[in-house]
């Protein structure tokens, strides 16, 4: 085959690819205009069973670190829930490295102790650098009674199915999840209405519910992707 057909064959693989993501971005967009992305988005946090009875560990995954929104909205959660289950240990998970993660430990762990979580009962899980070997290095810990004890994951409710799955493959055969879902600011405050004199937002759908479904719709593509790969490499 000559340069020149090839050179054709690869303007025509292009162009292809370029007009199939374009439908797909498309429909990603005009998806972005229904529910569809929030109910997938909830479903992952919300699949896992609850638990049975109260967790004896708690097990923070740390995410993206401190300081960060995910970081100190997941402290806010596993406080809530230390708070809920005084007995319970907490372990924090967020891989070390020598880039200041220690610290990130650090300040997971303070951010808990203002939630008034009291340091003795937390303990740090550093050596993990994915849900898969973390739930392994914290099922190894308790290898003894792992298939009795009941566990409480917090995480982002994109990452909560993928979670609960991975540590019941890892042997924790009681898990549940406390999901960190955000709570909005009531619409109502924001729209416009006959009796506002002010100037308020005359659309929800396009000013604010439109941006907020496609960074659910990433969230979800991502994370489906994600439970693919474990699910392939037999983590879930």
């Amino acid at each position: 085959m000559d340069k020149s057909k090839i050179k054709e064959q690869g303007k025509k693989g292009l162009k292809r690819f370029f007009i199939t993501a374009g439908i797909f971005f498309c429909f990603l967009w005009l998806l972005s205009f229904t529910d569809i992305p929030y109910y997938a988005y909830h479903w992952l946090g919300t699949s896992s069973p609850r638990l049975e009875k109260k967790p004896a560990l708690i097990v923070l995954l740390g995410g993206a670190g401190m300081p960060s929104p995910d970081g100190f909205i997941r402290c806010y959660y596993a406080g809530k829930a230390a708070k809920e289950y005084p007995d319970a240990e907490l372990i924090i998970a967020l891989p070390y490295n020598d880039d200041g993660s220690a610290v990130q430990l650090e300040l997971m762990s303070k951010e808990l102790q203002l939630h008034e979580v009291d340091s003795t009962r937390i303990s740090f899980e550093p050596e993990g650098f994915n849900t898969h070997s973390q739930a392994e290095n914290i099922a190894a810990k308790y290898a003894d009674v792992k298939s009795t004890l009941p566990v409480l994951i917090v995480t982002s409710p994109e990452h909560m199915y993928r979670a609960v799955k991975t540590f019941k493959q890892a042997g924790f055969t009681n898990v549940g999840g406390e999901a960190t879902f955000e709570d909005p600011v009531n619409e109502e405050k924001v729209k416009d209405t006959e009796e506002t004199k002010d100037t308020r937002v005359k659309s929800l759908s396009l000013r604010y519910n439109m941006w907020s479904y496609l960074n659910y719709e990433l969230l979800v593509l991502r994370e489906y992707t994600a439970i693919s790969y474990y699910w392939i490499k037999g983590w879930i």
